[in-house]
């Protein structure tokens, strides 16, 4: 993170800029759609967003790893621990004493990501609650490896997804009343879950988990058995393909309802969430155009539509700040006076 970011967020302990440079580590090197909408958000608002995609990257490496040797019963050890460590530090505002390690991945980095986060929520005065929402989805990857219905999926993305929206619109600001936007913003975190869930399904299933919804496999005829098979197989399935179409389809809608909170941000915070609106949107064009390969590769946002979309939101960067700049007030000429 670079001392600039830092200095406009007004972070001068040493220790703590530490903690939050760590975590925009984390999102440079894997969030790099998140990472790249957020180079177009003002300066001082960066290490905020930093701080609160580390953590959540952090929660997420622990139930996602994919290491043979981290074990389940480390896993639930090392969430057990890092929410323990997370609601201490948020009474306290940053981190009280360390809590002892619980598994292999909460030895190193856990502290900075801990701290970063409970500095982030003090500042912006983000509820605690929304996290304590996170931790309880990120609790259900442990267990849960699919959902019957989609109203069951929304039980899950809402701590999962929609709260991160929601922590973020402190951050972000708003031109109308806070809970006016709030369901918007929380719409927006779904509608990139579910973007994410559609690319993902093949190394989903290599985890264990299935998030289309059961019954909207099955309407077309499809069951894990055969993702599993067309998965291992590399064989495409017309039923597999009707299904990842009805899930796109699907997913398109929460995008809709997330977009007019767009225009609800504050001015110069907007392009930052218009350029993710779209990129994220675009996963779900790349994977139609690619049809629908899911199962057997990763599909990725072409570059260069990653640099039109990033060089767009430069330039409404540019006239937001353009905008928002105070006006110099002409002198009033004295009579007689020449101008």
């Amino acid at each position: 993170m670079t001392a600039r970011e830092l200095d406009a967020a007004g972070i001068t302990d040493p220790a703590l800029r530490a903690d939050y440079r760590f975590c925009r580590a984390l999102n440079a090197r894997h969030g790099r759609t998140y990472f790249l909408a957020t180079r177009l958000l003002p300066v001082a608002r960066r290490p905020a967003v930093h701080a609160l995609y580390g953590f959540a990257r952090w929660a997420d490496d622990i139930v996602d790893s994919l290491d043979p040797g981290f074990r389940p019963a480390e896993r639930v050890a090392a969430l057990s621990a890092l929410h323990t460590r997370l609601e201490r530090g948020l009474r306290a505002g940053r981190e009280e004493e360390p809590v002892a390690p619980a598994g292999r991945r909460t030895a190193h980095g856990e502290g900075p990501v801990v701290r970063a986060l409970a500095d982030t929520a003090r500042r912006y005065g983000i509820e605690h609650a929304h996290f304590a929402d996170f931790m309880a989805s990120m609790r259900a990857d442990l267990v849960v490896t699919d959902y019957p219905s989609y109203a069951d999926l929304r039980g899950y993305v809402h701590g999962s997804a929609a709260v991160i929206g929601l922590q973020m619109l402190p951050v972000l600001g708003t031109v109308v009343p806070r809970a006016e936007a709030a369901p918007h913003a929380a719409a927006l975190g779904v509608a990139f879950q579910l973007s994410n869930f559609l690319r993902d399904v093949g190394e989903d299933l290599d985890r264990g988990r299935v998030y289309l919804p059961a019954d909207l496999l099955a309407a077309h005829g499809v069951h894990r058995p055969l993702l599993r098979w067309s998965r291992d197989t590399g064989r495409a399935d017309r039923r597999i393909t009707a299904a990842l179409r009805e899930f796109e389809a699907l997913t398109r809608g929460v995008y809709r309802e997330a977009a007019p909170g767009l225009a609800m941000l504050d001015p110069v915070a907007r392009p930052c969430i218009r350029a993710a609106y779209v990129l994220y949107g675009g996963i779900l064009d790349a994977v139609a155009d690619a049809g629908y390969p899911v199962l057997h590769r990763r599909v990725v946002v072409p570059r260069r539509r990653r640099a039109v979309v990033a060089a767009d939101g430069a330039a409404r960067v540019a006239a937001a700040r353009l905008r928002a700049r105070p006006r110099a007030v002409p002198l009033t000429r004295r009579h007689g006076e020449v101008a």
